[in-house]
């Protein structure tokens, strides 16, 4: 699956994903999931290298936030177009918990819903073979104006009522 970060192809992820049960490479880094990371926190703090965290949509981002400035990464998997999940854990992790790194999306994304992960603070997104460069700067211009208030600075409607 193609791979873009802030709408840009790249051609090689230096992630990797360490499942549960295997031993961690000392020389990569390292993506594991939240239960992994609960469980062997102390130990992955201690790497030098950097350290990413793959939620599922079952996850709750709630038992991560007080350590969100130990990752370098955060992918939220869509398991499928209509688990809107995602969505509200990128606003959590980006905008309430004022998350800095990498927040990617992964799985079942899809073209149409490009504009709406900008939105939430996605700034990468692993995802169906038809989302390319041209498909996130198309998805990210299409509307002119927003309704629902986020952290990207974008105005809404209303405040540009109230405000003329």
């Amino acid at each position: 699956m193609p791979l873009l970060k802030n709408g840009k192809q790249v051609t090689e992820d230096k992630w990797v994903r360490v499942e549960d049960d295997a031993d961690l490479p000392e020389d990569c880094h390292a993506l594991v999931s939240m239960g992994r990371w609960l469980k062997d926190r102390e130990t992955l703090l201690t790497r030098n290298k950097p350290i990413g965290v793959a939620l599922e949509s079952s996850d709750n981002p709630d038992e991560i936030m007080d350590d969100l400035d130990r990752f370098s990464l955060i992918a939220v998997d869509f398991p499928q177009f209509k688990d809107g999940r995602g969505f509200s854990y990128g606003r959590l992790i980006r905008h309430r918990g004022g998350y800095q790194g990498e927040l990617r999306a992964t799985g079942g994304v899809l073209v149409d819903q490009l504009h709406y992960l900008a939105r939430c603070g996605y700034d990468a997104v692993d995802g169906d073979a038809r989302i390319t460069e041209s498909a996130w700067a198309e998805a990210n211009s299409r509307f002119r104006e927003v309704y629902q208030p986020t952290g990207d600075g974008r105005k809404t409607v209303m405040q540009k009522r109230h405000a003329g």
